[in-house]
């Protein structure tokens, strides 16, 4: 009976001391050799980790940018005694001025800037070249910084904030894509939107502008480029 239980202890025991040597010095040696290198038996890399970090980082660059973005848009309502418009605008200046498209703005309008849940008289300074400047009486107000326009590359992720008007009440929206090609007209990406959307600002994933936005009648947007921008605004 007690030399069974020392034949078990001892198969055990060599059986332990087997798998140990296998493990940590049989397979590891011959792993190395020549014969089984073409064969990777090597340890495979956690590439589904790394992807998820990066996923989870974007995702939070963006959702900082979209946060960034929307306190410097505004939105932009013309009333006409047989229309309204509405639309978005971008302060530009941290003193009051504000960019938008010149078609929300039809001559003799009574115009209203949306600042957050504030409504603004603002004073139409000038229109020219399809942009319009307004300025309202504020100081300290949050502004952007513009893109760097000769960066900018076809496959691009960008994204949207606008200002949309639900029952008469201006909510922030957004989208995304990407840039399809740039030419003499702007930007031209895949995104669609509707017409209220006029006036939206196109942001980086920095949240640096990239222009303003244009719909066309299918609803396709092209953007009039930052450099435009800049030059209206004499800068």
């Amino acid at each position: 009976m007690i030399k069974n239980i020392f034949k078990v202890v001892g198969i055990f025991v060599i059986g332990m001391v087997g798998g140990i040597f296998a493990d940590q010095i049989f397979w590891p040696y011959f792993v190395e050799r020549p014969l089984f290198l073409k064969y990777h038996l090597e340890s495979t890399p956690l590439y589904g980790v790394q992807i998820k970090e990066i996923y989870i980082q974007e995702n939070t660059a963006l959702k900082d940018a979209v946060e960034k973005v929307e306190k410097a848009v505004v939105g932009i309502r013309a009333v006409t005694p047989s229309e309204i418009r509405e639309g978005s605008g971008l302060i530009v200046t941290s003193d009051g001025l504000v960019v938008t498209l010149a078609k929300l703005l039809p001559k003799g309008s009574k115009i209203t800037l949306f600042l957050g849940e504030e409504k603004i008289s603002p004073q139409l300074l000038q229109i020219k070249d399809g942009l319009a400047l307004l300025k309202i009486d504020k100081e300290n107000l949050p502004t952007l910084a513009f893109a760097d326009y000769e960066k900018l590359k076809p496959g691009e992720r960008v994204f949207l904030v606008g200002t949309v008007f639900k029952k008469g009440t201006p909510k922030k929206t957004i989208n995304e894509g990407v840039i399809k090609y740039l030419d003499e007209q702007g930007i031209h990406t895949n995104i669609f939107e509707k017409k209220t959307l006029a006036g939206s600002t196109l942001f980086d994933i920095q949240g640096n502008i990239l222009g303003l936005n244009m719909i066309d009648q299918e609803g396709k947007i092209i953007t009039i480029p930052v450099l435009e921008i800049k030059n209206f605004l004499g800068l």
